[in-house]
């Protein structure tokens, strides 16, 4: 996960506030070292690997009795369980459908949690990333969906995405929520002054 210092999340929280003051809508902003710990992926091709061993083993002229290669596929199984769960080689053992899909569903829990749905006029703006993954997503409540379109939030959330795979999530997040801004002040501009849910950016453990 790319840290992100006190410093730099004060320049997050600074941009969030700067676009809060020229519009109504509220900004939450979420960093995720990842979705899921994918415990279990881990063991299941710790698993299969082991069950395998024995079929591979018979292809070379010597052979093994039935108690050494029991303990060859128990070596195999705990070797290949502990260096899959290394998080680099995890995440690449995951399709990327299912990172995606655990990713979109922390998101929704997040937006749900933050209580960006309980706003004045519907006008919560989550953007959300987690890092593993490489997943960016911005949701909107109703009050922004009526005003402003699911394609200009696309063309945001690719560049972002692109800067997470650069690892510059700080700057992705500066970017992103400069544009956020520029359609927000112009689609539902500032009406009354207020600060219903926190600028600071929250850090998942």
């Amino acid at each position: 996960m790319t840290l992100l210092n006190e410093h730099a999340q004060q320049q997050v929280a600074a941009a969030i506030a700067k676009v809060e003051r020229e519009s109504d809508a509220e900004l939450v902003t979420v960093l995720a070292p990842r979705a899921d710990d994918y415990a279990y992926i881990p063991l299941l091709w710790a698993g299969l690997i082991a069950l395998l061993v024995p079929g591979i083993v018979n292809y070379y002229p010597a052979w093994l009795s039935a108690h050494q290669l029991l303990l060859v596929q128990w070596l195999t199984f705990i070797v290949i369980g502990l260096v899959f769960r290394l998080p680099v080689i995890t995440t690449r053992l995951i399709p990327r459908r299912v990172r995606h899909w655990r990713a979109a569903n922390l998101a929704r829990r997040q937006f749900l949690e933050r209580k960006l749905h309980h706003t004045v006029g519907g006008t919560g703006v989550l953007i959300f990333v987690c890092e593993a993954e490489r997943y960016v997503e911005i949701l909107v409540d109703h009050g922004i969906s009526q005003r402003i379109g699911d394609d200009t939030w696309k063309a945001i959330v690719a560049d972002f995405t692109q800067a997470v795979g650069r690892g510059q999530t700080l700057q992705g997040f500066l970017t992103c929520i400069e544009a956020c801004g520029e359609h927000l002040k112009r689609h539902v501009p500032l009406t009354q002054a207020r600060n219903e849910l926190p600028d600071r950016l929250i850090i998942l453990d």
